[in-house]
């Protein structure tokens, strides 16, 4: 970028501006070379106004070799002359090892310099060296602590995936095979996914369930504790039972009992907490069942490749634990591409429930599960979908072009109608429903199933 656009754009997360020079900028220069890299200009004012420096041409070499001495990093320092003022350009690329200033690492973050410390150093390490949390070794965990039941029971679901894991007696050879051995150790990942006692080892590693009459007023709770495996067949035990109401009907003379709640999507809900749970924090996944809605709470990072509002839609698959996610797609509890947000949007919608909502706000991931549509009628909603929607495609040609995708396709999913109508599942859900009303648009058959029939082509504008 042009020294002219630096200024004009005022310090971010890669640029920085400095009035004088001062040893304790080696924190700044610490943080670009940790984060993305960036420019530290000196002689230039927060607003980005010229002021110039005195003793340029001795700082142009004594800062070069303060940083090399202090950080042992090189960097790019020029002299610029700039409304007849003295500047100096100290650029920073950044470093593929971590780097540290007297002990401490340091990170940018917007235009603030941060001092790592606990679970944010620790992730920021394991990320420079290449490698994840839960693919760390844990030195006091032995192949004596595994729950040789779960390892049966993941045997029997990993079957169809991984046939030849069926027959193999020899524990060792079989953890080595499921990538759980570094060397001698177990990872982290073999302690929460087969362990006797997890949380003796990771003692946030347990969930909670309460049910709820409102945000202060708890009536009961439960913790549920265990490996991962166990963790997920309690947890929807214990709603099942104890927290969710099991809707009956007959389908001749067999009776059917069904959650109020797609028990997939709940399913899928958990074991996507549980895989990209960030347990280096120390809240545990948190479980709420009011009498409206159903929230699922989790301590998690959203990779920067994707945007919340994104997870109605196809997305890369980004585990937080990629080991521990690799382990239960071997057993056939999860699929690799990404879908688990649609599958729950799928699953409500087709219980007639309304689509789930995705929040993250503060390094907290939460999922909410609604009985009825007035919470998800907001003015948020509205304006989100505005937003998606592209310039060209308004609401009267996306009515046609959503009746001319049912007419060439009458098993067209709401997903696809999304995709090809540019917009998000939310805004393609009420579209439908209009129609429905409207007598525009019909559903034959069972929402899994069935086919749409067009009965009429006027949609009003």
């Amino acid at each position: 970028m042009h020294l002219n656009q630096i200024l004009t754009s005022g310090e971010n997360e890669q640029t920085e501006f400095k009035l004088i020079w001062k040893t304790d900028w080696l924190k700044t220069i610490c943080a670009f070379s940790n984060t993305k890299g960036g420019v530290l200009i000196i002689g230039v004012s927060d607003t980005g106004e010229i002021e110039g420096i005195k003793n340029s041409k001795k700082l142009i070499e004594d800062i070069p070799n303060t940083i090399l001495n202090q950080l042992a990093i090189i960097c790019s320092v020029e002299l610029k002359l700039v409304e007849n003022k003295d500047i100096i350009l100290v650029e920073i690329k950044p470093s593929y090892a971590p780097v540290s200033f007297r002990g401490v690492f340091y990170a940018r973050s917007g235009a603030v310099t941060l001092a790592l410390n606990g679970g944010e150093l620790s992730k920021f390490l394991l990320k420079k060296y290449g490698k994840t949390w839960d693919d760390v070794i844990v030195d006091n965990f032995t192949i004596h602590d595994i729950n040789i039941e779960t390892i049966e029971f993941f045997k029997s679901l990993a079957k169809n995936r991984m046939p030849f894991l069926e027959k193999e007696s020899d524990l060792k050879v079989l953890l080595e095979k499921l990538n759980l051995f570094d060397g001698e150790y177990l990872k982290r990942a073999a302690v929460l996914l087969f362990g006797k006692n997890p949380q003796k080892f990771f003692i946030q590693s347990h969930s909670k369930i309460g049910r709820f009459k409102s945000e202060t007023n708890i009536i009961s709770s439960d913790v549920v504790e265990g490996n991962l495996f166990q963790q997920v067949q309690e947890i929807l035990t214990v709603l099942r039972n104890k927290y969710l109401k099991n809707e009956i009907s007959f389908e001749g003379i067999y009776r059917k009992e069904e959650l109020e709640y797609p028990e997939a999507a709940l399913r899928e809900a958990i074991i996507n907490a549980l895989i990209h749970r960030d347990y280096t924090n120390n809240s545990n996944l948190q479980i709420k069942v009011y009498d409206s809605k159903l929230v699922l709470t989790n301590g998690a990072d959203l990779p920067s490749q994707l945007n919340i509002n994104d997870l109605d839609k196809p997305h890369p698959s980004l585990p937080t634990n990629p080991t521990i996610a690799a382990i239960f797609y071997k057993a056939g509890l999860i699929e690799n591409w990404g879908r688990g947000t649609i599958n729950m949007i799928e699953e409500c919608i087709a219980k007639g429930l309304p689509i789930p909502e995705y929040k993250y706000e503060f390094t907290t991931f939460q999922i909410v599960f609604h009985k009825n549509d007035t919470v998800n009628d907001t003015v948020n909603d509205t304006v989100n979908d505005t937003v998606n929607d592209t310039v060209n495609d308004t609401k009267e040609n996306r009515n046609e072009l959503i009746l001319n995708l049912i007419k060439s396709n009458n098993k067209i999913t709401l997903l696809e109608m999304a995709s090809v109508c540019g917009v998000s599942l939310r805004t393609i859900t009420r579209d439908i429903e209009k129609f429905k009303k409207m007598g525009v648009l019909i559903r034959e058959g069972s929402d899994k199933t069935g086919h749409w029939k067009v009965k009429s082509n006027e949609v009003s504008k």
